[in-house]
């Protein structure tokens, strides 16, 4: 019986200008922002007063960013670097041009900017990524560039590690 590991994309399967659109989307509820929000120790009103929310520009709550960023780079994991990335490098150029609210669904993209070998390590390569989140309604809640460290696939076979 053949049997067939979920994996992201190796290196050499990441190539620039190809778009990935990554499903389901997630909706963020109240529950996950206060959570979030109260882990991270982020005691901004606007993400857990929704009292005082009302008195504000948006009135009501807004979805902590930080849960926005994480979940628009959560949401390619499965589909571009489970299993095959080494380490995240940085991210850049964040934005978020339009606020998320409780029981929006975000949707997520990723556009593959750059891929070049590494030149200090055999057998890996350095990949640049352009995020886009959207909400149901299309609209644009959250650019961000990534840039990861990732196994080719032969590398990564003959060090042993596949997950």
């Amino acid at each position: 019986m053949e049997r067939i590991v979920q994996r992201g994309l190796y290196f050499d399967e990441l190539v620039p200008g190809t778009l990935y659109d990554h499903r389901p989307g997630r909706t963020l509820t109240e529950a996950d922002n206060v959570l979030f929000t109260t882990l991270t120790m982020n005691t901004q009103s606007l993400h857990l007063d929704a009292a005082w929310s009302r008195t504000q520009p948006f009135g009501q709550p807004l979805v902590n960013s930080m849960l926005t960023l994480s979940t628009l780079v959560g949401l390619s994991v499965a589909q571009l670097t489970q299993g095959t990335i080494i380490g995240q490098l940085g991210l850049t150029d964040i934005r978020f041009p339009h606020p998320v609210f409780h029981g929006d669904t975000l949707y997520a993209e990723t556009e593959i900017v750059e891929a070049r070998p590494s030149s200090s390590r055999p057998g890996q390569g350095v990949v640049t990524m352009r995020h886009t989140g959207r909400n149901q309604d299309d609209v644009v809640v959250a650019e961000a560039t990534r840039t990861c460290l990732m196994w080719t696939r032969e590398a990564h076979e003959q060090h042993g590690t596949e997950s």
